[in-house]
């Protein structure tokens, strides 16, 4: 892969995609600021005028990860709008896609164990990208009578642990958990399962 290099005149962002191939490479704790900083094209020094260290370079990287994986999230649930079960489905699928497109921000955001309370725009974020999932959730759930109805919340959160897990275990080169199935019908069987627990999906389908 070319040098990254600090050519026009946007300092920060330099240094941001010069680390995220630092933590692709290495990890989120594998690099020093002088890494970065050299791999930018530019002095030690000139990092801290923008980054007081590692943790908030990262937790940038965060924060702009979790910014376009809002934007992915949200552009498969409207994408996938033809029923409430589709767009639903985008949405998981769109967090495993976000997981091989942007490794980098993948690891910065779950891996490197920045809180996403680190700063309100952080938190906002974060926060952001799961209530579009609960806003599927919810649009998906109103078709389960309301005495059955799990909370959209709840079943956001059940379909983001799937997905999570499977990118973790199976989509990410982890040492040990080889899968005789693709990830993608990893998870599409998996929200197949649930959603048919549910009632949402017919039991013969």
């Amino acid at each position: 892969m070319a040098k990254r290099g600090y050519h026009h005149g946007n300092l920060r962002q330099a240094l941001v995609d010069a680390a995220l191939e630092l933590i692709e490479n290495k990890g989120p704790t594998g690099f020093t600021l002088s890494e970065a900083a050299k791999s930018a094209g530019v002095t030690p020094a000139a990092v801290y005028r923008h980054f007081e260290g590692r943790a908030d370079l990262i937790a940038e990287i965060a924060l702009q990860g979790y910014g376009i994986f809002g934007d992915l999230v949200e552009y498969a649930r409207a994408t996938g709008s033809t029923s409430d079960l589709a767009a639903f489905e985008a949405t998981g699928h769109a967090y495993l896609a976000f997981a091989r497109k942007h490794p980098g921000h993948y690891i910065a955001m779950f891996e490197s164990g920045i809180s996403i309370q680190r700063t309100p725009e952080l938190y906002q974020a974060a926060n952001r990208a799961l209530s579009i999932l609960e806003d599927a959730a919810a649009e998906l759930t109103r078709h389960i009578p309301a005495d059955k109805r799990p909370p959209a919340k709840m079943v956001a959160s059940h379909i983001w642990a799937m997905c999570h897990g499977v990118v973790e275990l199976f989509a990410r080169g982890s040492p040990g958990t080889k899968s005789p199935y693709p990830p993608e019908d990893l998870l599409e069987s998996g929200i197949g399962i649930y959603l048919r627990g549910l009632g949402l999906i017919p039991a013969d389908s």
